[in-house]
């Protein structure tokens, strides 16, 4: 129990430094680039990428046993997965809604942050078995 907990607190500060770099990455692409929502969130989700895997891999799930090679290449598909969602129902909710696209943006990333525990932890980072 004492894990769980211990990973559950890693991955929320993980978490935040990394949605909080999606986040500013992306708004800084809309606001000093120009740049369309949807191309700034794919860019704010690329850079966080590098966040959230190195404090996962080192900090999150550091217990894991799995090279960097495996581990990164399951959080990606984890991750990717989970941008994909983000990027499907951003897309749709800045067509469908009023809601202003920086919290719209916000309010996404919190809700995918829960399906990204439980693929990273059941998969991407699991223990391997002796």
């Amino acid at each position: 129990m004492v894990v769980m907990f211990t990973q559950l607190a890693w991955f929320v500060l993980v978490g935040c430094a990394a949605a909080a770099t999606h986040w500013l990455i992306a708004v800084g692409c809309v606001t000093i680039w120009q740049q369309p929502p949807l191309l700034a969130n794919l860019i704010g989700w690329l850079v966080a990428f590098l966040v959230s895997f190195g404090g996962h891999y080192r900090l999150t799930f550091r217990h894991q046993q799995n090279s960097l090679a495996v581990a990164c290449g399951r959080f990606f598909l984890v991750s990717a997965s989970g941008f994909m969602i983000n990027e499907l129902s951003y897309a749709c909710l800045l067509h469908v809604t009023n809601i202003a696209y920086d919290l719209l943006l916000a309010v996404i990333l919190v809700a995918i942050a829960v399906l990204t525990f439980i693929l990273s932890r059941c998969w991407a980072f699991r223990h391997r078995v002796s």
